[in-house]
């Protein structure tokens, strides 16, 4: 067995929602340098812009598609026009994603609909649009970035719990009912990530403190650190590659160890 070319993407077509920063940005980015070709979505023309310029700095030539992955037409329309352009899809990562930070009592009805729109309906959607072609082709590679919300509960995020928790089963249940076409369907679920969303929670304080949550993360994570986007690389090409053939409906974390521990006593 060639192990290199086991993890190599070379040729492949690989569809990354939510792609124009942060982590899917990252497995974007480690895709094209494993071969494959690249295509993202975004809903407002100023991101996709800036999106653009940032993928042709690290010197890779990605498909920018403006899209609603919550509306089934446009993601019809998303799909066709990269089997247009680009060829049918091997790999999808569904990775746009949204959290609203919100007491569950205080939280409005559609802003809780509009978490589980983008968190969960979404992939539903992309799912399904491109099954199909994957089918026809005789290999499909899923990706949902799940959460460690996954698995646990947290104060103020009813609605992105209970959209996490539904991928997490939508991943069993994709990898269930396609895995007889060669179709394998897994989750990554990251940890806490050091990002530009994430970064007034790690702000030093007026007295030069660290942030309370920050210093929370620490003394939950063994890895004594926040995670990084580069951190996902790998466990996105080993879950992209012909390597995890034969793993189908698991969740990878990729969270320096938090789930498997219960944190440090007090002092």
């Amino acid at each position: 067995m060639d192990i290199a070319k086991c993890f190599s993407l070379e040729g492949k077509v690989a569809l990354v929602t939510g792609a124009a920063y942060g982590i899917g940005f990252a497995i974007a980015e480690a895709y094209a340098k494993a071969g494959a070709k690249i295509a993202f979505n975004c809903r407002k023309p100023e991101h996709m812009e800036s999106a653009l310029a940032a993928y042709r700095e690290r010197g890779i030539d990605a498909k920018g598609y403006l899209c609603d992955v919550t509306e089934e037409d446009q993601v019809a329309r998303m799909v066709a026009d990269i089997k247009s352009s680009l060829g049918p899809i091997d790999i999808l990562v569904n990775n746009a994603g949204i959290i609203k930070r919100i007491p569950m009592t205080e939280m409005k009805l559609e802003e809780f609909r509009q978490v589980v729109d983008i968190d969960l309906t979404a992939p539903f959607l992309v799912s399904k649009a491109v099954i199909p072609d994957m089918i026809g082709q005789g290999h499909g590679k899923i990706i949902n970035i799940c959460s460690m919300m996954s698995e646990l509960g947290r104060e103020t995020v009813s609605a992105y719990a209970a959209a996490k928790g539904g991928l997490k089963m939508l991943t069993r249940n994709i990898a269930s009912e396609y895995g007889e076409y060669n179709i394998q369907c897994n989750g990554i679920g990251p940890g806490y990530i050091a990002t530009d969303q994430t970064a007034p929670l790690r702000e030093i304080q007026p007295d030069g403190s660290k942030h309370p949550f920050d210093r929370f993360i620490l003394s939950k994570t063994p890895a004594a650190r926040w995670g990084t986007p580069e951190d996902l690389m790998g466990p996105a090409v080993f879950l992209a590659s012909e390597a995890s053939d034969f793993v189908n409906g698991q969740i990878l974390y990729v969270d320096g160890g938090i789930l498997a521990y219960l944190g440090k006593m007090p002092q």
